[in-house]
């Protein structure tokens, strides 16, 4: 090679200041070491006030689970099964209609010190049911699937909004800049889309990264330079020029999430596989979530590996079992519930004990919804299904700050509507994020003229399930 010209590694290195001196681990101590909190949208902070929680499980079963047959035990149901209502809501419309009470096709017992009951469908999760605290007077806006489900992850049923784990990230930031702050295992997108984790105004790096079950979970992170060296001084280069071009466009918030996102991509390179990577995990605890050694599927993988990407301090993770088809909807046969059913409940309960186990539930707050409940009626008595029913359903939260063994709120008789302790959406989110140390009236951001917040302009800490 002729010396007068350098090679590509030579020019690499003195354009990119000397970087590829550094090891990979210093290389990403100096691209963050002029960033500051001010500057860096990313960069951990603390919230308004001490947080019982430090990061967020966010379990999210779609398509309408039924109170009724899962959580929600109502005696005066069975016993008035067959019986003639007035409606005064069906099918999203209100007015009279006449319909017909239908009882549970599944069994309730009790379960754990406090009693609370649980349907046949959910025997692990009655068995760590004193780690839960149930909420069984939710209500939401909407009991159409796609707005239902954006109001549920974004608190808006009628406009794009940021979800809750975007938002999370923007009030908090990360812990491990090697990792996004913001992750969705999930096989499928459910109803809404990849906007049920985006970061719609809010800056781009605050969006979540979907990941897919599968052998390769996050695909492209196998670096194509031949050596750690090389690509250390290629994206030193590509972060100089690209810093460089940025100051002369300021406020450029799509150049900068670039920038951002091949920082977070280059970190991902050396902590994601290893996150992923299931091997030395022990039989015991593969049985705990109901997984066969090599598995790289199913629910139980997903909440394994959140497990695992919550010790490596991800700030907020999203589980969704299934997509917008063959999911919870039971409009015809609420048999199907059992399946479904089956595919979560051993992983749920033992991500519950593992994080119990390993000193982690204290401070990581699981919580478990969708988007709707199911009518405890129908048109026909002899009727197998049920229809959307928005007007109370029910969610759960464990762990971070949350009183274990509690039922707040109850349905009427019938499981109709809220009795006592309703529970909004946005109630739901702001105790999120009340225990995250944040309160949700100051999280803000200002775009087109005014400040949004996740919340909009309600929201009230369900104070009597906090610890």
């Amino acid at each position: 090679m002729n010396s007068a010209f350098p090679s590509r590694r030579d020019f690499l290195r003195r354009a990119s200041g000397g970087f590829g001196a550094l090891a990979l681990a210093g290389l990403w101590h100096e691209l963050h070491a002029t960033a500051s909190a001010a500057t860096d949208p990313l960069a951990p902070r603390t919230g308004h006030f001490p947080a019982k929680a430090d990061r967020v499980i966010f379990i999210y079963s779609t398509g309408g689970v039924s109170h009724v047959d899962t959580f929600d035990h109502k005696p005066q149901l069975i016993r008035d099964h067959g019986k003639s209502i007035t409606a005064s809501r069906w099918l999203n419309k209100p007015g009279k209609f006449e319909r017909f009470l239908i009882k549970p096709r599944w069994s309730f017992k009790q379960y754990g010190r406090s009693g609370a009951w649980v349907s046949d469908l959910f025997p692990y999760l009655g068995g760590v049911i004193d780690d839960i605290c149930l909420l069984n007077a939710m209500h939401c806006d909407s009991d159409g699937h796609d707005k239902g489900t954006l109001a549920a992850h974004s608190g808006s049923a009628q406009a794009i909004r940021p979800s809750v784990g975007a938002w999370v990230s923007y009030g908090l930031g990360t812990e491990n800049r090697n990792l996004p702050s913001f992750m969705v295992l999930a096989p499928a997108a459910p109803y809404g889309g990849a906007q049920t984790w985006g970061s719609d105004f809010l800056p781009a790096c605050h969006q979540g990264t979907h990941v897919v079950p599968g052998k390769e979970p996050l695909p492209n992170l196998k670096p194509n330079a031949p050596a750690e060296e090389l690509q250390a001084m290629e994206l030193a280069l590509l972060g100089k020029l690209n810093r460089s071009h940025l100051e002369t466009r300021a406020a450029d918030a799509a150049l900068d999430a670039r920038i951002r996102s091949f920082e977070t991509a280059f970190g991902m390179q050396r902590e994601a596989p290893e996150a992923f990577d299931l091997s030395r995990e022990s039989d015991a605890t593969l049985k705990l979530y109901g997984l066969t050694r090599g598995a790289n599927t199913g629910f139980g993988w997903q909440c394994l590996v959140a497990r695992r990407l919550a010790e490596r301090r991800v700030r907020f993770l999203e589980l969704i079992d299934v997509g917008s088809s063959a999911n919870w909807d039971s409009h015809g046969n609420m048999g199907d519930h059992e399946k479904l059913a089956k595919a979560i409940d051993q992983p749920i309960a033992g991500l519950i004990a593992d994080l119990k186990q390993r000193g982690m539930l204290d401070r990581t707050l699981v919580v478990w919804t969708t988007e709707f409940g199911r009518t405890p009626f129908n048109a026909q008595a002899s009727h197998a299904g049920r229809e959307h029913h928005n007007l109370v359903f029910t969610s759960w939260m464990a762990g971070g700050g949350v009183k274990g063994g509690l039922v707040h709120g109850q349905s009427d008789e019938h499981g109709i509507r809220p009795g006592t302790g309703a529970v909004h959406t946005h109630d739901l989110h702001a105790t999120m994020l009340h225990l995250l140390g944040i309160d949700h009236e100051r999280l803000t951001y200002r775009y087109a003229g005014r400040d949004f917040r996740l919340t909009d302009v309600a929201g009230e800490v369900v104070r009597p399930i906090l610890a």
